[in-house]
């Protein structure tokens, strides 16, 4: 079936006559065995994808996948996400950042929680609808893509918006005036507990209290 597929013996004797060689003479350029040649042309044996590569090269060929359309379909990028160990993340899967799987880890505390995981299979899954819109490619490794980072992204936001509702609602005069040069000392735990519907709530450690004005 894989020499219907993939006729390698034709193949050599196109780079050979394209590149007007004989089999001594591109062996010779491609530091190739002669009689490895001449087995993968009388199809006896195989040839490995860099061997075949370096042969076509001595043509000013290359070696290409094309799709079902002809159109080229290149090979995955080197510099996507890895594991813990500096492997590439099953090619099949598709890779997603950790924190937005972040139960998978409450369930199982003791282990550790890596920057990258990956969605395995599930039994009954229609091949159609998972490939269907699926990336080209796995993620790229970006500044802040640790759990830790985002976590402190995350809280550094909600204080972002809780200050600026807090300014929102004294300028539509829902906190009494405060003076010039004031500014807000509340601890995290204050925006943790205040949930915005009334009249602000304040942590037990908080020394600043500014809804008193």
């Amino acid at each position: 079936m894989l020499d219907v597929l993939f006729d390698l013996s034709g193949l050599l004797r196109r780079i050979r006559r394209r590149a007007d060689l004989s089999q001594r003479e591109l062996a010779d350029r491609t530091g190739l065995p002669k009689s490895v040649i001449a087995a993968a042309e009388s199809r006896s044996r195989g040839l490995d994808a860099r061997a075949l590569a370096g042969c076509a090269a001595v043509a000013g060929l290359r070696l290409a996948l094309l799709d079902t359309d002809g159109r080229e379909v290149h090979g995955m990028a080197a510099d996507t996400v890895r594991d813990g160990a500096g492997r590439h993340l099953p090619a099949h899967l598709d890779t997603v950042l950790s924190d937005d799987r972040a139960w998978r880890w409450e369930i199982r505390p003791h282990l550790p929680r890596p920057t990258y995981t990956f969605d395995r299979r599930r039994p009954g899954d229609d091949r159609a609808e998972r490939t269907r819109d699926r990336p080209d490619d796995h993620l790229l490794p970006q500044p802040g893509d640790a759990p830790w980072e985002r976590a402190a992204a995350r809280r550094a936001e909600a204080r972002r918006r809780s200050a600026e509702d807090r300014q929102r609602r004294w300028e539509a005069s829902r906190l009494l005036p405060l003076d010039d040069g004031w500014c807000c000392r509340c601890p995290p735990g204050c925006d943790e507990l205040d949930d915005w519907s009334g009249k602000p709530v304040h942590a037990e450690d908080c020394a600043c209290a500014c809804d008193i004005g």
